[in-house]
């Protein structure tokens, strides 16, 4: 039997380039709840949660949560990590599925490889697709990990700035944890589909208007590939770096 594999989706209002963008409409959808639909739409995802923070604000995303029969956990707003602990323990985790509420192209079938990359290999402790040299466009980013380990990170981990990305423990110290790095055969790298930026969320409204919602990411790869110019839209964003 497999590991039971939940996907956590951390949500927060309290982003300050582009605040309650979890609630931004996309073609009739909240960005949050599509981040949900195509998370949940991967065959090796057993159940989805999002985790948002026990600040006031955060009110409505666990009142949307709660409306719409999502699995919830609430925790700490700066310490990411302990609120994936925290989501994992309520859950019955056994490998966890980290996913940001921003990335609303997040796919399915690029899920399935990486979890399955720690569920079916017992030696593996945590695999990404983000691995550099990048392959995926920018908001395909999804990591695996198992219960283990996040609580490994969670107990050793002293820095508070690498806490609240979750990962960086993990991903610094191979010697300790075995990873798995996930590439594809093309590189898309070039594209950014993760929204930080009313440009951003210009661009997604765009992709999503001219594919179907619920069309494979490479159908998304195409529609863009054939409207070079779309990419001046963000290519001009710098995306938020993670303390080395």
């Amino acid at each position: 039997m497999s590991p039971r594999a939940v996907a956590i989706i951390q949500a927060r209002t309290g982003s300050t380039r582009l605040p309650r963008k979890v609630f931004e409409d996309l073609c009739g959808e909240p960005m949050l709840a599509r981040v949900v639909a195509r998370v949940s739409a991967a065959e090796r995802i057993d159940a989805v949660v999002v985790a948002t923070t026990t600040a006031p604000g955060d009110d409505a995303i666990a009142s949307m949560a709660n409306a719409r029969g999502w699995l919830l956990t609430r925790g700490s707003e700066d310490d990411v990590l302990d609120r994936y602990r925290q989501a994992a323990q309520e859950h019955d985790a056994e490998v966890i599925l980290r996913v940001c509420s921003d990335c609303p192209m997040t796919a399915p079938d690029v899920i399935d490889r990486v979890v399955a990359a720690v569920a079916d290999d017992a030696q593996c402790d945590y695999a990404a697709n983000n691995f550099e040299p990048a392959t995926y466009p920018k908001g395909l980013d999804v990591e695996a990990f198992t219960r283990a380990a996040l609580e490994d990170a969670s107990r050793s981990d002293d820095r508070p700035d690498w806490r609240e990305h979750v990962t960086p423990y993990i991903r610094r110290h191979p010697e300790r944890f075995k990873h798995t790095v996930i590439r594809d055969t093309e590189d898309h790298s070039d594209l950014r589909w993760t929204v930080d930026t009313p440009a951003d969320l210009a661009l997604m409204r765009r992709l999503i208007t001219a594919a179907p919602a619920d069309a494979h990411w490479r159908a998304f790869v195409a529609v863009q590939r054939a409207h070079p110019e779309w990419a001046e839209m963000n290519q001009h964003i710098e995306q938020r770096r993670v303390p080395s």
